[in-house]
């Protein structure tokens, strides 16, 4: 007898629009990572700078440069590798991303009752 009123909540909660809705603002940047500390071979500075580690980090820091609650969605484009010849006696190159493409979100004010008193 009691299951029927269980299962009649939990379908009009599926159903419900304003439960589920969450709304997100999106934004693409394009940025530049750091060059790597360490003077490597060509190939392999190319590979450490493009490492997935070293992509995500700083994806992440481009979205969290945009202030409180930025994510990153996904990245769009890894960018291309560029590379300098190393200063002093040391031999070998640095390499660095530029235009890495990541969009970047954050959930819209006001869509899941951050504001009190407004709906």
């Amino acid at each position: 007898m009691k299951l029927k009123p269980l299962i009649l909540l939990a379908v009009l909660s599926f159903f419900s629009g304003s439960t589920w809705a969450t709304e997100y603002i999106y934004r693409d940047l394009m940025a530049n990572t750091l060059t790597s500390p360490t003077c490597a071979a060509e190939p392999q500075a190319i590979t450490e700078a493009s490492k997935p580690f070293n992509l995500s980090k700083y994806s992440k820091r481009f979205c969290q440069s945009q202030g409180y609650g930025w994510h990153v969605e996904k990245i769009k484009d890894n960018g291309k590798a560029v590379c300098v010849d190393c200063t002093g006696d040391k031999s070998g190159k640095q390499c660095h991303l530029e235009d890495v493409v990541v969009t970047c979100k954050r959930i819209k004010p006001g869509s899941v009752g951050m504001l009190p008193g407004k709906s």
